[in-house]
């Protein structure tokens, strides 16, 4: 089911352009992280759950990307930014071979399952 999002049709036209580009850098940095590398991890600091994530990915021997963007008082307007486009409210943000899988738990759940190492074997 596709998430809603406000059609460009009810923005004025004044301000379209303003809500389009509205912190898509670092949009765009997260998407060349996942263009160049086969597993990224998006967190922040202090938060435990990107440090459990890199730590299960760690343990699974498997090689990663990892950036990092402020922490609880800093740098939670970016943040946001990539919230809303993946609409997932929590960090970390997993994404393997493009595909964006969740977070640190569902991240457990597959590496446990296996099938995250069933996602890397994928030809892309």
């Amino acid at each position: 089911m596709p998430r809603p999002v406000l059609d460009e049709t009810h923005i004025h036209p004044a301000i379209r352009t303003r809500v389009a580009e509205s912190r898509q850098g670092i949009v765009r940095e997260v998407m060349s992280a996942i263009a160049a590398n086969d597993i990224v991890v998006v967190g922040m600091a202090v938060n435990p759950y990107p440090k459990k994530a890199r730590k299960l990915l760690e343990d699974a021997k498997q090689a990663f990307k990892y950036l990092e963007y402020g922490s609880y008082l800093s740098g939670w307007r970016d943040r946001n930014a990539l919230k809303m486009w993946t609409g997932w409210p929590t960090f970390p943000l997993v994404f393997v071979k493009g595909m964006f899988l969740g977070g640190a738990d569902e991240l457990k759940a597959l590496t446990d399952s296996g099938e995250l190492k069933a996602l890397l074997e994928r030809k892309a």
